[in-house]
């Protein structure tokens, strides 16, 4: 076929121009693909960036807030330990400032000693002396007698050797039961003052508050329309309530309240609470009053345990059965002659263990034998006997070493002490029952004495009246000021005071208080 150029042309020209545009296009949308190629590229290195800076940033504030945390944690650990060092030098501060002050007061005691064994030193030395000087005029008496006998008596020489040892002998025998006497004494003197000084110094290093006991306890009402709910339909609620508690509840006019009554403190409390739980829960019948002593028995027991606990761990003793434990526990509801026989304990224990201390004697030792001494008191309702033996019994079943069976078993005297712990239990015991308002009075007793003092004071010349206050430790004297002038109150005061004093025995003292007062009247007319 045959084609023209034009044709040629464009057969061949025309697809190498659509070749060249179609590479030149693909170049330039190659570039332009590739150009946002590298600007998305770019903008995710950008975004990449500063993800990576935040996350950095993150990291060093992370960093930072736990190297701050860790140094708040170690500089209080550091504090905590700078602190508790610091205690312990101060509590090392204390001991050897107690240890120097008790080093400082033994130095003292060792020199009043070493100056007691001087002057006992000259003493002996004075002593021998004359025992020389008395030697030497016996052997003059002597040479005497045996001249005398053998110019008298015609007596042989062994004859009268023996008269003149015999003579000598009871001589002898008589100045040295004189020497020994006065020695005795003297020593004797001595250990008086030394034993008054150590229990002075244990009292005033002791100080126990003394809480009296009663008989009658009182449990307050809401209203008084309870006491016929506590009383029941003939009596049946009250009957049950003193039979399951052992006590005798009075109820009278007394508004708002009813008295408990009973001379065993334990049963004595556990009706007073179960009376107190009755009344607040508001069901009183005799079922539930028996549950409710039920309960209230099983409290009492756990506080029993509970209280004696805290005894032995407020004193530290270590190794004690768990049975004296709840007796001593029952010590806190027992009385004797209206002192609370725990209360009572307790000081016992802290006397002996500080009389042991000036001794130089284990105060562990005094202070549990103190504390034990009355333990036979928790369980004498139950077992015949006195109860110093009653405790020794039960301290010696339950483990405890001899010399506290025997302090306890002895501190009345009634067996023989075989340590000198025994007698510093006896003699802290005697302190404790007989220090002024320890022990209460009987009410017959304490109106008796008022009643003693009054009639005393009334009895002196010129005396109006007279009138015992302050619980029979103060009296005054009311005098007529025409019969007694200001110059005799002091004379009738010290003669009242004088006569009280010989007449009557009571505890600490008593004041006496003379008041003189003229009254000058006139009337304006």
């Amino acid at each position: 076929m045959n084609l023209s150029l034009w044709n040629w042309v464009l057969v061949i020209g025309v697809p190498v121009v659509l070749g060249v545009v179609g590479f030149f296009v693909g170049y330039r949308v190659s570039r332009l693909a590739a150009r946002r190629h590298v600007d998305t590229n770019r903008q995710q290195a950008d975004e990449i960036l500063a993800r990576a800076r935040q996350e950095a940033e993150a990291l060093r504030e992370q960093a930072k807030a736990e190297r701050e945390q860790k140094w708040e944690k170690e500089k209080l650990k550091f504090e905590s330990e700078t602190a508790a060092t610091r205690r312990e030098l101060e509590r090392t501060e204390e001991k050897l400032a107690s240890r120097e002050a008790f080093v400082s007061r033994r130095d003292s005691v060792l020199t009043q000693k070493e100056a007691d064994l001087i002057r006992k030193d000259r003493d002996l030395m004075s002593r021998d002396k004359i025992l020389k000087a008395k030697m030497e005029r016996m052997d003059q008496l002597i040479s005497q007698e045996n001249s005398r006998l053998e110019r008298i008596g015609g007596l042989s020489c062994e004859e009268a050797r023996k008269e003149l040892l015999r003579n000598l002998e009871n001589q002898a025998r008589l100045e040295g039961a004189q020497i020994c006497k006065e020695i005795r004494e003297e020593a004797k003197s001595k250990a008086e003052v030394e034993a008054r000084e150590i229990v002075v110094a244990a009292i005033q290093r002791c100080a126990v508050s003394h809480a009296a006991e009663t008989t009658v306890s009182v449990v307050n009402l809401p209203s008084d329309e309870l006491k016929g709910r506590i009383i029941g339909r003939e009596g049946r609620n009250i009957r049950t309530f003193e039979t399951a508690t052992g006590v005798e509840v009075m109820i009278d006019d007394t508004p708002g309240a009813i008295v408990i009554s009973g001379f065993d403190p334990i049963r004595r409390e556990v009706a007073k609470l179960a009376m107190e739980k009755l009344i607040a829960d508001g069901r009183i019948h005799p079922a539930r009053i028996e549950e409710i002593v039920g309960q209230t028995r099983e409290e009492m027991d756990n506080m029993v345990e509970a209280e004696g606990e805290s005894v032995v761990l407020e004193f530290g003793i270590v190794g004690l059965h768990s049975e004296l434990c709840k007796m001593l526990g029952r010590l806190k509801y027992r009385t004797s002659y209206g002192q609370n026989v725990l209360v009572h304990s307790k000081e016992v224990a802290y006397l002996a263990s500080l009389m042991a201390q000036e001794l130089e004697l284990d105060p562990a030792i005094a202070k549990r034998a103190g504390l034990l001494h009355d333990i036979g008191k928790a369980a004498d309702h139950l077992v015949e006997g006195p109860h110093a033996k009653i405790g020794a019994d039960l301290a010696r079943r339950y483990g405890e070493e001899n010399v506290i069976v025997n302090a306890i078993a002895a501190h009345h005297e009634e067996t023989t002490m075989d340590s000198p712990y025994a007698f510093l239990v006896a003699a802290a015991d005697s302190v404790s029952g007989s220090r002024p308002g320890a022990r209460r009075e009987s009410f017959e007793a304490y109106i008796k004495r008022v009643e003693n003092l009054e009639t005393i004071a009334s009895s002196f010349a010129g005396v109006e009246r007279a009138y015992a206050i302050q619980a029979g430790r103060e009296i005054r004297v009311l005098v007529q000021p025409d019969k007694v002038s200001d110059t005799d109150t002091s004379d009738l005061a010290a003669k009242v005071a004088s006569q009280i004093q010989s007449e009557l025995k009571y505890p600490g003292q008593i004041k006496v208080m003379v008041v003189r007062e003229t009254r000058a009247i006139d009337y304006a007319h």
